[in-house]
């Protein structure tokens, strides 16, 4: 079965302009992110509710489901189907989700900017997932994707108060990019694209400007992608997951730098800057 479900397409505005008074007293009108409280029901079930943008609502609900691990085939799910004028995503699945009660009745809470939760024994999933040991990425390619994002139109540069997260090809080509209230969330619409794509992780590269934690190291295995890269840094348990599944951690990505955490074997040195060279 190849079916996939039928999407709305209800994507809203990302930002919102407000009046403003600076330090000496002079008014202006700046553009700030269009927060807004999204309700997933799944088979008439409220599931959760999320702050988002609202950029890509649908490919964020079955990034969600998916990561959540509450649904393990995207063909059964019937429809996804998005109503803001009463924030709800409604989720129709073929036969139900088995045990969903015990399935999301113990959340852990984690850390970052919009709250995360993850449902169930979530570490109990690491040690099943394995990522391809021959995978390799060209520091050639980091830099690339590197200034891709640092050139990208998005409603950071605009509005600030928001975290990106982009898809690239093993080549360093942008395949999807994504902006959310929350790296959570940002990390989820692409997962969902993926999945309904039918999209493969293990010869592409993920980046997020936020902070890399264990969730968001999870998520990034959970779409069988080696190497994940921050502009920002990691936490220790970010670090100690991503050494149990030997992914490549890439941290403060900034120009001409970058940490290597783990994952060492991972990476070909093709384009070391000369010594005494100044690195931003």
């Amino acid at each position: 079965m190849n079916a996939r479900p039928i999407l709305s397409n209800a994507v809203r505005k990302l930002t919102h302009d407000v009046e403003v008074m600076d330090e000496r007293g002079r008014a202006s009108t700046i553009a700030i992110p269009a927060e807004q409280p999204l309700t997933i029901y799944v088979d008439k079930r409220e599931l959760v509710t999320l702050m988002t943008l609202g950029g890509a609502p649908e490919a964020l609900t079955l990034g969600y489901l998916r990561n959540q691990r509450l649904i393990a085939n995207i063909e059964d799910i019937l429809s996804v189907q998005v109503d803001w004028d009463v924030e709800a995503a409604v989720v129709v699945t073929r036969n139900g989700i088995a045990d969903i009660e015990e399935r999301t009745a113990e959340r852990t809470v984690t850390t970052g900017s919009g709250e995360g939760t993850v449902f169930g024994g979530w570490m109990d999933a690491v040690d099943a997932i394995t990522l391809p040991a021959d995978a390799r990425l060209k520091q050639s390619t980091l830099y690339r994707i590197i200034e891709t994002v640092r050139t990208h139109r998005s409603v950071y540069k605009q509005a600030g108060s928001v975290h990106g997260c982009a898809l690239f090809s093993g080549e360093g080509e942008l395949i999807h990019f994504a902006e959310d209230v929350g790296r959570h969330n940002a990390v989820d619409a692409i997962a969902g694209r993926m999945w309904y794509d039918g999209m493969r992780g293990d010869d592409k590269v993920f980046y997020t400007t936020g902070r890399l934690t264990s969730e968001m190291v999870m998520k990034g295995a959970q779409m069988g992608i080696p190497f994940l890269l921050s502009r920002s840094g990691a936490t220790q348990m970010g670090h100690m997951v991503a050494e149990r599944l030997k992914m490549s951690l890439f941290a403060r990505c900034s120009g001409r730098h970058f940490l290597l955490l783990s994952g060492a074997d991972r990476i070909v040195f093709d384009d070391i800057a000369p010594a005494g060279d100044i690195v931003s």
